[in-house]
C-alpha cells in the first residue's frame, strides 16, 4: 500500500515536470518565432540611437515645371551628452562660435538625455560656422543635414505658397494646406552605445529620408510675373491701402495668377505682422463690389427675358427716388435716352435700378446665390472668405435697388470672378483651385489630379454670348476704353465702390477695380484688378485701373499665345486716341506706287531697286498714322 502511494505521487511529478517542459518549449517557440520582432526591437532601442536626418519637403512648381518653393541643405548641431569627455571645454568652445552665453551652451551639453538637438542656437547653421565646429573634432558632438525652405523668387506669389516653421512645418498658404503631402519622412545614421552611451564598435546604418510630394500648380509664372510687377507700379504711383489682382481661366477654374499688396518674403517671414502674413486678399478680402457687381444684374435680367438690350430703353436723368432715398448716377444730370446695352456701357446707376425692380428681389437675389455669392467658392487654400448678402426677408425696394449696380453687398474678389467666369463661359459656374496635380518626387508617379468641377448651372449659353458681347461693347464704346487692345476682342466692366466705416460711406476714399475678359469672343483669361484708395489720382476707375488693366491683357495674351481676333468692334475715338489705320498690300507695287499708297505712313527701305518684295507689317494689320512701315525692295 505504501509503495503504492509513491508509485502514484512519482507519476503525478513527471505528468507536472513534461507539462512544464512543454510549457517552456512553446514560449521559447512564441519568443523566438512570434514575438521575436518585437523583443528585438526592444533590445535594439536599448543599444541603438538615431541621429536624425530632415527629409526635403515636396517641390512646388508652376504649371510650366518653374520652381516656386525649393529646398537648401543645411548643418544642425546634435550632442551626444554622456560622448562628452571634456564637457566644460566643449560647452565653452561652443558658445564661442554660436555666439551665446556659457550658462546658455551648459544646459544643452549636460542635460540627461541621449541625444540633444541644439535649438534654437544651433539649427541651420551657416557655412563658416558649421566648419569651425567641425574643426573641433569633439567626442559628442555632431553635425547633421537639415532641410531648409527656399522660394527662389522672394516676394513672388507669397500668400499663395505660404511659409513654413523652423521646423519645416507648413504654417500657411498652399504649405499648410497641403502639408501632409508635401512633409517627407525623415531619415536617420544609427550608431551603437552601452547603457552610459558610450559608442560601441559596430558600423553605423543609414537610413535615407523620403522627400516629399511634389505640388504643381495651375499658376502660370510669366502671368504672375506681370501681376507681380504692375502690383508694384501700383504701390509706387498711387500709396494705396491695399491693391490685388486675380487670373483665372472661365472654361476649368484654375487660377492663373494671384497677387497682392501689401506682400512679404515667405524666407523672412518672421519680419512681417501676423496681419501681413494671414491675409492672402484675393479671397480674403470682402468689400462692396461697386459696378462690376452690374455683370451679374445685367445677366439675370437678360436670362430672365425682363429686358432686350438692344430695343429696350431707358432716359437717365441722372438720378432715382426709391422711397426717400436719391439714387444718383454718377453723370450729373445723367445720360439721357440709352439701349439698356447703353446703360452698361456708360454704367449708369438709375439704369441698373430699373432693372433690379423689373427682376424683383426674390429673382435677383436668387441668381445672386446662384452665382457663388455669399458662400465660399470652395478654392484649396486657406482663409477664404464668404462676404455678406441680405438676408431676403430684409429686402426692401431700397435695398433691391441698391444691390442692383453692387451697394450694400460685400464679395470677395474670387467669388467675382468666379461669378464673371461663369458669366462669359457658357453660363458654368466652377469652383476654382490652384493646385493641378500631386506627385511623387523621385518618379514623378501622378498621385492625384484637380480637374475642372461643375457646381451648377446658372444661365443658358444664349445668355452668356449676349453677355459676351455686351462686355466688349463696354471696352470698345464705353468706360473701359482705356483696356482696348487693336486686333484683340477684350471685354470689361469698371468698379468705382464708396468704402465704408462703422455703416458710413467715407468721403473720397473708394475701392476701384476693373473685371476684363480675353478674348471676349472666346474667353481664355478673365482678369480682376482691384486698388484700395489710390492716392493722387482722378476718382474714376476707367482712368485708374483700366490703363494698368490693359498691360497684364497683354502679357496675358503673350504667356497664353492667344492668337488675333476678327470681327471685334471698333472702338469709338476718343480726342487722346492716335488715329489707326490699315496696312495697305504694296508686295510687287513699284517704289512710287508704294509710296503712294503709304501717305500715312511713314516709309523705310531696305536694299536697292525699283519692286517692293516684302513688307512689315503685313498687309491688314493696324498701325498707328505715321507709324513706320519697311519695304525690302529689289
Amino acid at each position: 500500500m505504501f509503495f503504492k502511494k509513491i508509485d502514484e505521487r512519482i507519476k503525478v511529478l513527471f505528468l507536472i515536470m513534461l507539462l512544464l517542459f512543454v510549457f517552456i518549449i512553446l514560449r521559447v517557440f512564441y519568443i523566438q518565432i512570434v514575438d521575436y520582432k518585437k523583443l528585438n526591437q526592444y533590445a535594439s532601442n536599448l543599444w541603438s540611437r538615431d541621429l536624425p536626418i530632415e527629409a526635403n519637403r515636396g517641390l512646388i512648381l508652376d504649371r510650366n515645371g518653374v520652381v516656386l518653393a525649393d529646398n537648401l541643405t543645411t548643418t544642425s548641431l546634435v550632442l551626444i551628452p554622456n560622448q562628452i569627455k571634456n564637457k566644460e571645454e566643449t560647452t565653452k568652445r561652443l558658445a564661442e562660435i554660436l555666439n551665446v552665453s556659457y550658462d546658455e551652451m551648459k544646459k544643452h551639453v549636460y542635460k540627461k538625455t541621449s541625444i540633444e538637438r541644439v535649438h534654437p542656437e544651433g539649427r541651420r547653421l551657416p557655412y563658416d560656422i558649421a566648419e569651425k565646429i567641425s574643426a573641433l573634432e569633439m567626442d559628442g558632438v555632431y553635425l547633421v543635414k537639415e532641410a531648409k525652405r527656399y522660394y527662389p523668387y522672394g516676394n513672388m506669389l507669397s500668400h499663395t505658397l505660404g511659409y513654413v516653421g523652423i521646423d519645416n512645418q507648413g504654417l500657411s498658404g498652399l504649405e499648410l494646406q497641403y502639408d501632409k503631402y508635401l512633409t517627407g519622412k525623415s531619415g536617420a545614421i544609427k550608431y551603437f552605445s552601452d547603457a552610459k552611451g558610450n559608442q560601441l564598435n559596430l558600423s553605423d546604418l543609414y537610413v535615407e529620408p523620403q522627400s516629399g510630394m511634389n505640388l504643381t500648380l495651375t499658376i502660370d509664372i510669366n502671368i504672375q510675373k506681370a501681376i507681380e510687377r504692375e502690383l508694384n507700379n501700383i504701390v509706387d504711383m498711387f500709396s494705396p491701402d491695399m491693391a490685388l489682382a486675380l487670373v483665372m481661366d472661365p472654361n476649368t477654374g484654375e487660377i492663373l495668377g494671384m497677387g497682392s499688396r501689401p506682400d512679404y518674403n515667405p524666407n523672412t517671414y518672421q519680419d512681417y505682422s501676423q496681419e501681413v502674413l494671414s491675409r492672402n486678399l484675393p479671397i480674403w478680402s470682402s468689400y462692396e463690389p461697386g459696378s462690376t457687381f452690374k455683370i451679374i444684374t445685367m445677366s439675370t435680367a437678360v436670362e430672365e427675358k425682363v429686358v432686350d438690350l438692344e430695343k429696350d430703353h431707358f432716359y437717365d436723368s441722372g438720378s432715382v427716388n426709391v422711397e426717400g432715398s436719391v439714387l444718383k448716377c454718377w453723370k450729373a444730370g445723367g445720360h439721357g435716352e440709352q439701349t439698356f446695352l447703353q446703360v452698361l456701357q456708360n454704367s449708369c446707376n438709375p439704369g441698373f435700378v430699373k432693372l433690379g425692380q423689373m427682376l424683383g428681389k426674390e429673382t435677383l437675389f436668387d441668381y445672386i446665390n446662384k452665382f457663388g455669392f455669399g458662400s465660399k467658392t470652395g478654392v484649396d487654400l486657406n482663409g477664404e472668405g464668404e462676404g455678406i448678402i441680405f438676408n431676403l426677408d430684409k429686402v426692401g425696394n431700397v435695398e433691391l435697388s441698391t444691390t442692383a449696380f453692387g451697394q450694400g453687398v460685400s464679395v470677395t474678389p474670387i467669388q467675382q470672378v468666379t461669378a464673371v467666369s461663369a458669366v462669359v463661359n457658357g453660363g458654368n459656374l466652377y469652383e476654382p483651385y490652384v493646385v493641378k496635380s500631386i506627385s511623387e518626387n523621385e518618379t514623378n508617379t501622378l498621385l492625384k489630379e484637380n480637374k475642372k468641377k461643375l457646381v451648377r448651372k446658372v444661365i443658358s449659353k444664349e445668355t452668356s454670348d449676349i453677355m459676351k458681347h455686351a462686355l466688349e461693347s463696354v471696352v470698345a464704346k464705353g468706360g473701359g476704353k482705356a483696356a482696348y487692345i487693336e486686333g484683340y476682342r477684350i471685354g470689361g466692366k469698371t468698379g468705382t465702390a464708396q468704402k465704408v466705416k462703422d455703416g458710413k460711406y467715407l468721403v473720397g476714399n473708394y475701392i476701384m477695380s476693373f473685371m476684363a475678359v480675353v478674348p471676349s469672343n472666346d474667353p481664355k483669361a478673365v482678369l480682376y484688378l482691384a486698388i484700395d484708395n489710390p492716392k493722387n489720382t482722378a476718382l474714376l476707375s476707367s482712368y485708374t485701373t483700366t490703363p494698368i488693366a490693359r498691360r497684364l491683357l497683354l502679357d496675358i495674351i503673350d504667356a497664353l499665345d492667344i492668337p488675333k481676333q476678327s470681327g471685334g468692334l471698333e472702338k469709338d475715338l476718343e480726342w487722346t486716341d492716335k488715329i489707326m489705320y490699315q496696312v495697305p498690300n504694296v508686295v510687287g507695287k513699284t517704289v512710287k506706287e508704294a509710296k503712294k499708297k503709304l501717305t500715312n505712313f511713314t516709309v523705310e527701305y531696305t536694299g536697292t531697286g525699283n519692286r517692293v518684295v516684302s513688307q512689315s507689317p503685313a498687309a491688314g494689320e493696324k498701325l498707328e498714322e505715321k507709324g513706320v512701315v519697311r519695304l525690302l525692295i529689289e
